[in-house]
């Protein structure tokens, strides 16, 4: 048996469940978000989506409005059993909720309750935790609040980064529905509702998120930056420049030296004193450059201990 099924997506995330969809069920159409200026030249570019979409001869609606008659009429004439929604971007209306027979799934990159919103996989990892997941849910309404059909959990590596994280999750998010759409044909799919205690948010990061400040503990700053690698990177300031630090690594050892000094160097990493505790970083990007190795950025800048980091 195979569903119909309209798929609703818009990043690199979405792209392995799309494609695991292809291969197994009836893709009616795609809907993603409208084409947005990306890379040096601002020019216009479609999403991911769309391009696997496009790709494979599927339809593709970009609506500016999902309540608008333009969109929810050529929606309903698919008749889809089910739509399934991977980082779409936007909240679904009840008419496009109640429209397909088994309802809207969405492929959610956390252990719901935790983690509910735009950004849960950067958050995970800012926070410090061990293990995240993803979750198939059944949508409602609210703001990722729906019933639980399915999760998967994994563990997240020490020095695991937000762009690493991400691309497993992808494909975790993928393998998830593969097992979700197998459970529900054979009846074995049962919708549970989500606990009431252990919930917590993960709202859009602003680009000032991203700055550190070294009066935290060395391990939230290592936290920071790992959430922030690759994008936008995690940044303080080098002589009034914005100084990207990625590859942290949390030393056990204190410095009576003041936050934010930069200590020495060591097997070919930074070290810099913290609120609490050292941190260690082996790659570096000085604003307009490349990012690069601590050594190779040495060899055209002159970094004395005891240099200051974070004054702007």
């Amino acid at each position: 048996m195979r569903y119909r099924v309209v798929f609703m997506g818009t990043p690199e995330f979405a792209v392995p469940a799309l494609r695991a969809l292809l291969e197994s069920e009836e893709v009616l159409a795609v809907v993603t978000q409208p084409d947005k200026p990306r890379g040096r030249g601002r020019r216009l570019r479609p999403s991911p989506v769309k391009e696997v979409a496009f790709s494979a001869g599927l339809p593709v609606l970009a609506p500016l409005r999902l309540k608008d008659p333009e969109f929810l009429e050529p929606l309903r004439a698919l008749a889809p059993d089910l739509i399934v929604v991977a980082a779409y971007g936007k909240i679904l209306p009840r008419e496009v909720l109640e429209l397909p027979r088994y309802g809207c799934w969405n492929i959610h990159a956390s252990l719901l309750p935790k983690y509910r919103g735009a950004d849960p996989i950067r958050w995970a990892i800012l926070r410090g935790e061990k293990e995240t997941g993803i979750t198939i849910m059944l949508m409602d309404e609210g703001l990722d609040t729906g019933p639980i059909l399915l999760q998967k959990k994994i563990s997240i590596g020490e020095e695991e980064t937000g762009g690493e994280l991400y691309e497993r999750l992808s494909r975790l998010g993928a393998e998830a529905l593969e097992e979700a759409l197998s459970l529900h044909k054979e009846g074995r799919l049962k919708p549970r509702p989500q606990p009431e205690n252990g919930v917590s948010y993960a709202p859009p990061f602003k680009k000032e998120d991203a700055e550190l400040d070294f009066h935290s503990p060395a391990w939230e700053v290592a936290c920071r930056i790992r959430a922030f690698d690759p994008r936008p990177g995690a940044y303080t300031f080098l002589q009034g420049q914005v100084f990207k630090l990625f590859r942290p690594q949390v030393l056990d050892q204190e410095s009576p030296e003041p936050p934010g000094t930069l200590l020495g160097v060591t097997g070919e990493k930074l070290l810099i004193a913290c609120g609490k505790g050292v941190l260690a970083v082996s790659e570096v990007q000085l604003a307009g450059k490349r990012r690069m190795t601590v050594s190779e950025f040495l060899k055209g800048h002159r970094l004395a201990a005891g240099t200051r980091l974070g004054l702007d």
